[in-house]
């Protein structure tokens, strides 16, 4: 079950986008013995082209009988952190508004996304989370930010 759920994530993942690594879980509503319960998870994603930096991203997993076969449309609620853990440098071409991470959220139609751009004044990466829909997206949506400074030791 969970299986089906990790397999068309990775489908996702593959476009290009980082690889998440799950940090847990907790429950948040029970929907009885055999079944998933409602969950709220976090993740691990290092940006693909940022070395040096690490983001987490917490949202909601539907459980029941739709969360377990992969059916179920997880809500647009999501947050995200992201923390310069390293030196920075950048591998390329960044672009504004560049996907990082994706992950379906329901079957088909929705999708959690991040992105990140760059505040050139600032000198800082701004990462925005939030979901779309092939028809109606949402307008919930998070962010962080990332100062690019000398890591100490370099």
């Amino acid at each position: 079950m969970r299986r089906l759920f990790l397999l068309s994530s990775l489908v996702i993942l593959a476009a290009g986008s980082a690889r998440a690594e799950e940090v847990g879980c907790v429950s948040t509503t029970f929907r009885g013995l055999g079944l998933l319960n409602d969950k709220i998870c976090i993740d691990s994603f290092k940006d693909p082209k940022v070395d040096g930096v690490v983001c987490h991203v917490s949202r909601a997993r539907t459980g029941g009988m739709k969360g377990a076969v992969g059916l179920a449309e997880d809500t647009s609620d999501a947050a995200i952190a992201c923390r310069q853990v390293g030196p920075i440098s950048i591998n390329g071409r960044i672009s504004d508004g560049e996907d990082v991470f994706k992950e379906n959220r329901s079957w088909l139609f929705k999708t959690l996304q991040v992105v990140r751009f760059y505040d050139k004044p600032n000198n800082t990466l701004v990462y925005l989370s939030y979901s779309d829909k092939v028809v109606e997206g949402s307008p919930k949506n998070s962010i962080s930010t990332v100062p690019i400074m000398p890591w100490a030791g370099r």
